[in-house]
């Protein structure tokens, strides 16, 4: 039968969040119910709340999540009941033309659960990338938990949900930063941060954290970084080039979501280089104006990075084996530990730069 449990809700444009009563139906064919034991602070949870990707409004905001499986639908293969799992806003279908060339990390038909969650009165909600984890439980499509060790600490599986695996993703699967390469990081959030310790755990020799923030260029040399530019007091790009011998980074991440901040990394690359921006823009920016003779002049590649290129079933137990074997700094991402209450504070003091994550703990 269903149950009731507290959730985190965004009811309108910019108000506050509200912690309330939610419905989640038993899950249905295809579909899984998950007791949700931790979920990280997205800055997507707060572009949520300000309306910033839909009106869809109320949202049952939490995506970073790690939990164990309550129960199951009907037909559910790939998860068993107490089964601990991170959640992934990507289940692939197997079927479309991405997933049957073989590159289901591209896959144009994921899935979410059919049935909505509600409000006590019968009011759908909208459950954030299709997972709404601010809540005790959740029902998600079975192909969004992917199973991990149960070793790991919820608080910090749960982060390869969303920015770590996107920031990791973006240096290693969308860049193919490779051994003694050079990269440059424009965004030193917990995205880039992803990225500086995913190209130093591929074995980069070069690795320039770029932001305004002393603080977190901080943070950028704790996972990895070999130099840090305060983009606030020089010019990046030169920087970039000194840093590099005079040629620019091999693969440069944009972790910001900007225009200007695109055509720094763009000049930041050397020829043949490849730029990589994982940093999400709102849907009002355009791409910044480039003369064609630079952009056919320098050769190499300007790559968008879906979701880092993940494939869950692939990435998350690797990461969180490596994690485990102490390879993979992912608990430095974890800022804070807060309840289900401290939503609305962590999202104050993510605006200030306070914080990589704050993790809700249920």
């Amino acid at each position: 039968m269903s149950m009731t449990v507290r959730g985190v809700i965004a009811r309108s444009e910019g108000a506050p969040v509200e912690v309330t009563d939610i419905v989640v139906p038993d899950p249905g064919p295809g579909e899984a119910r998950v007791t949700v034991q931790a979920c990280g602070v997205c800055h997507t949870d707060l572009h949520y709340r300000e309306g910033g990707i839909s009106d869809e409004f109320p949202f049952l905001l939490g995506h970073e999540a790690a939990g164990v499986v309550e129960s199951v639908g009907e037909g559910v293969t790939e998860v068993e009941v107490g089964d601990f799992v991170v959640l992934n806003w990507r289940a692939v279908c197997g079927e479309c033309r991405a997933c049957a060339k073989g590159r289901p990390q591209y896959c144009f038909n994921t899935h979410n659960a059919v049935q909505p969650m509600t409000l006590t009165d019968g009011t759908p909600l909208s459950p954030a990338l299709g997972i709404g984890a601010f809540a005790e439980a959740t029902l998600v499509a079975a192909g969004q938990c992917t199973k991990v060790n149960p070793a790991a600490d919820p608080a910090v599986a749960g982060l390869l949900g969303c920015g770590v695996m996107a920031g990791f993703g973006a240096s290693v699967n969308t860049g193919e930063v490779g051994r003694g390469d050079s990269v440059a990081v424009f965004g030193c959030g917990g995205v880039g941060d992803a990225a500086i310790a995913g190209a130093a755990l591929a074995g980069a020799t070069t690795i320039v954290a770029v932001d305004r923030d002393p603080k977190k260029l901080e943070w950028a040399k704790s996972f990895g970084a070999t130099h840090t530019v305060d983009a606030s007091a020089v010019d990046a790009v030169e920087a970039i080039r000194e840093a590099t011998g005079g040629f620019g980074a091999d693969v440069v991440v944009e972790a910001v979501g900007h225009p200007e901040v695109l055509k720094q990394a763009f000049y930041a690359r050397d020829l043949a280089g490849t730029v990589v921006q994982v940093g999400v823009p709102t849907p009002n920016m355009v791409m910044p104006e480039l003369p064609m003779i630079d952009f056919f002049g320098r050769g190499g590649a300007l790559k968008p990075s879906w979701y880092g290129d993940c494939l869950p079933s692939r990435d998350f137990p690797e990461l969180v084996d490596l994690y485990l074997q102490g390879r993979f700094p992912l608990e430095a991402f974890v800022t804070e530990r807060i309840g289900i209450d401290g939503v609305e504070e962590a999202f104050a003091k993510m605006g200030t730069g306070e914080v990589l994550r704050s993790v809700v703990e249920m």
